[in-house]
């Protein structure tokens, strides 16, 4: 069952709103509208994120690859309880925050995004893909070829504001000087997103990151090393 206009309408009430007690009068519509589309959504990708990493979890269900609607607001300063997003998360373990390369489809009332990178990169992440790349790691070539031969996703996250390798090409200091690092394409395309192409569209995207994916899977396993 695609996304419709009701899951836009839904998530723009449920934050204006902002109450349990409206959230539970009208759960129904969010179990409609939201949760099972996203839960079918899961359940169609699952077969092609297991063939890029049988390790990733594809349970459809909230807290595992599903979002929460409300927020933990124990350690903000923002105590609004519910969030006007959603999203879905292929990744081995449930740690986003410093965790592992992950991919990721999430929409807002303004459109949807999706892709793959971390949620927030570690320092030992960070300089263990460095290392891959000055070395010239045949994965990293891979991943940098990849990348480049594609115009979906485009590579995000903080930069340097100093070049920390100002004698490097600048086609390695893209990698080099990030912070962190992800791969994100934005739309607006309410066609292609209250459509039941949208998971053809993106099993197609996650295919592309494949190769960046497994790149960041191998820093990840020679981090310490």
């Amino acid at each position: 069952m695609p996304f419709s206009q009701s899951a836009i309408e839904f998530l723009v009430e449920n934050k204006v709103q902002d109450s349990r007690d409206w959230f539970r009068e009208n759960k129904e519509r969010y179990n409609k509208a939201l949760l099972e589309p996203f839960t079918e959504l899961v359940d169609r990708l699952a077969g092609d994120m297991l063939k890029i990493d049988p390790q990733l979890i594809t349970e459809p269900r909230v807290d595992r690859t599903l979002s929460r609607i409300f927020r933990d607001t124990r350690f903000s300063k923002d105590k609004s309880l519910y969030r006007d997003n959603m999203w879905l998360v292929f990744m081995r373990e449930k740690k986003l925050y410093e965790g592992l390369p992950a991919f990721y489809f999430d929409m807002d009332p303004h459109g949807f995004s999706y892709g793959m990178g971390y949620y927030q990169a570690s320092t030992a992440s960070m300089d263990s893909i460095r290392r891959l790349v000055i070395g010239g790691a045949p994965a990293f070539r891979k991943a940098d070829k990849a990348f480049r031969s594609q115009s979906v996703f485009g590579m995000e996250g903080d930069t340097y504001k100093k070049s920390r390798y100002p004698d490097s090409p600048e086609r390695l200091r893209v990698w080099l000087d990030k912070k962190s690092i992800s791969f994100n394409h934005h739309s607006d395309d309410a066609d292609l997103l209250f459509s039941d192409r949208l998971a053809d569209a993106l099993a197609e995207g996650f295919r592309l990151l494949a190769p960046i994916y497994d790149f960041l899977c191998l820093a990840e396993a020679q981090r310490n090393t």
